[in-house]
């Protein structure tokens, strides 16, 4: 039994040969296991974080839900990620979860900012005319002769309203408009932001009138 060479060193070489091929089953059947575990607890950590992005992107964004399906493309390179085993899995699974969190990130951020109604947008360019109609007709007021008055004022009242309209209508299309595409100019809304300084000089020069 203390023959080095004989059967019974064989035996106990191949014993420990087998312990270490045990140990190394068991301990790659150990990592093994943390690691499915460890890929469980990302792919529930994951689905935590896409479901509530899922519903904003649908409710608030108006994404429709077809968009948010997987294509085969797609798919087919998860699978492929995933054709390396456990660990494999659980970095493709890491991954998603760090794209998640920056997708979080940037949804707290305010969102697009929506485009301006065309009468919003058009008061933008319609406004500035008509308070230099206000202002011409003003500076008028104070500069003509006293019995000039009615004159200057029925010219400009005609006069720079239409002006101011033909302006905000060219201003407009040359902004907003482009190669072949229509665009809002809201007239109606055009005429009242023009008018509105005649109407506002008529008042004052009433008032005035009736206070003197």
């Amino acid at each position: 039994m203390s023959d080095e060479s004989g059967p019974w060193a064989d035996y106990l070489a191949a014993a420990q040969r087998l312990d270490a091929v045990r140990r190394a089953a068991s301990s790659a059947a150990g990592e093994q296991a943390a690691t499915i575990q460890a890929a469980q607890q990302e792919l529930t950590a994951v689905r935590a974080r896409l479901a509530p992005q899922r519903a904003r992107l649908m409710q608030d964004l108006g994404v429709p839900e077809m968009g948010l399906l997987p294509q085969p493309a797609e798919q087919a390179l998860a699978a492929q990620a995933m054709a390396g085993g456990p660990a494999a899995i659980l970095t493709a699974l890491r991954q998603a979860r760090a794209t998640a969190d920056a997708a979080d990130a940037g949804m707290l951020g305010p969102g697009p900012a929506s485009p301006l109604r065309p009468w919003a947008r058009n008061l933008l360019v319609y406004g500035p005319f008509a308070a230099a109609v206000l202002i011409v007709q003003i500076v008028l007021y104070l500069v003509v002769p006293n019995g000039s008055v009615p004159t200057y004022a029925l010219l400009c009242g005609l006069s720079l309203p239409l002006l101011a309209f033909g302006l905000g209508w060219l201003t407009i299309g040359f902004v907003y408009g482009g190669a072949g595409s229509k665009v809002d100019r809201t007239p109606i809304v055009g005429a009242i932001a023009c008018l509105t300084p005649v109407l506002l000089t008529c008042m004052g020069v009433g008032l005035l009138a009736f206070i003197q």
